[in-house]
């Protein structure tokens, strides 16, 4: 499949920029829905306020306000975060999305995952170094 620059993409967070020259780009798939989870654990938020929150603890990725949206509406219809109106607010009701108990323990869960992949990401890190030389 050839890409808008023309060039071919290779294995996916791989993509070739020209005869041997590579860029890759370690990306942790799905990271948004745990990021949103710790964000909501937090203090519970409407969806600006979410966004503001989301870019401070990954200020590389660029988050999409209809995809964070999106994570909000499957996490609710998951159960692992509730929302009610707020008509209280100056300006129009907003949507107040809070985490629930359940949403806390997936929330534990991708730590514990992460704390998994850190250790990996170590040990292939000091197998690198080791063969360095």
């Amino acid at each position: 499949m050839r890409r808008r620059s023309g060039l071919p993409r290779g294995a996916r967070g791989r993509r070739r920029l020209g005869p041997g020259r590579w860029q890759v780009r370690a990306r942790l798939e799905r990271f948004t829905e745990p990021a949103v989870l710790l964000v909501l654990r937090d203090s519970p938020g409407h969806g600006y306020e979410l966004l503001e929150k989301l870019q401070a603890l990954m200020p590389a990725e660029r988050i999409d306000m209809g995809n964070l949206y999106r994570i909000l509406r499957s996490l609710e219809r998951d159960g692992l975060v509730d929302s009610t109106w707020d008509d209280d607010a100056p300006g129009p009701a907003k949507r107040i999305y809070v985490i629930t108990e359940s949403g806390r323990r997936v929330l534990a869960q991708w730590v514990d995952a992460f704390t998994k992949i850190e250790r990996q990401i170590e040990q292939f890190r000091n197998r690198y170094e080791e063969q360095r030389g």
